[in-house]
């Protein structure tokens, strides 16, 4: 009798381990879908060179200087006890009735006390990433745009391939995919540059999102500057080189006053 009780025991605590591994296994995509009603939060690691307080955000470019991704300073779901944090970043999902219907990004500080959270914790950087792709791809609301930006923060994260694909997505809503060229545009990778280029001369993609990546280009000084020559030089829309020459004289780039010098030689 006592075997057969030690074999059940046995057999009991592998059973547990089993429920265990695969609760650990879970997908983090799959715990959030699970969830019907309130907020799920979690967090993850954040790429060198992005500080926060509250939802005033800092990354430091390649030059050193600071771009502020929002002026809003106060926090609902974090707390702060310095100027600038850098890091974790925060993630603040609310669900009603099943459905998305909002997104918060934080940097830094604290979760403030909510027992009715649901916290899936330190996320990896692929499942941070998945999670917040995936937001993006299927959300049609200010949740899906809002899970862009931290998209393009989340450490060691190459994301431009599925920014461009996003962009060039029919089935988003055009202020998503303006959110995609945007933030495409302010990454550091020179891929970024070349795919912008590529969907500012896609005529299939409409106007408004080619505009945008014209704009992206010529936040992008020294790699922007040399593609919104080529588009003056070679675009078939007149409004989208109009655009680029827009820009290009904003820069006050020698090389775009080469090329202003030139066209106004033409006239």
């Amino acid at each position: 009798m006592t075997n057969y009780r030690m074999i059940a025991m046995g057999m009991a605590a592998v059973a547990t381990l089993t429920t265990a591994a695969a609760a650990g296994a879970q997908s983090a995509e799959s715990r959030l879908a699970a969830i019907r009603e309130g907020q799920v939060r979690f967090t993850f690691t954040l790429r060198p060179g992005v500080c926060g307080s509250g939802q005033n955000i800092w990354r430091t470019g390649r030059s050193d200087s600071r771009t502020t991704i929002s002026n809003n300073r106060a926090s609902r779901d974090v707390e702060y006890d310095v100027e600038c944090d850098t890091g974790p970043g925060r993630i603040v999902i609310d669900k009603d009735r099943g459905e998305v219907i909002d997104l918060r990004f934080y940097v830094g500080g604290r979760w403030r006390a909510n027992s009715s959270a649901t916290d899936l914790g330190q996320l990896n950087a692929r499942e941070a990433a998945a999670l917040l792709l995936n937001m993006a791809r299927t959300q049609d609301n200010k949740a899906g745009r809002n899970a862009i930006f931290p998209l393009t923060v989340v450490d060691s994260a190459n994301i431009a391939p599925d920014l461009l694909r996003l962009a060039r997505d029919d089935a988003r809503p055009s202020a998503t995919r303006k959110q995609a060229v945007f933030w495409l545009g302010q990454l550091a990778e020179e891929p970024a540059t070349r795919g912008l280029q590529e969907l500012v001369g896609e005529d299939a993609v409409d106007r408004q999102v080619r505009e945008q990546a014209v704009f992206a280009l010529s936040q992008r000084r020294d790699e922007g500057v040399p593609a919104l020559i080529n588009i003056v030089r070679t675009n078939r829309d007149p409004e989208i080189r109009k655009k680029a020459l827009f820009w290009l004289g904003q820069s006050g780039d020698p090389r775009a006053l080469d090329l202003i010098e030139e066209l106004l030689a033409k006239r």
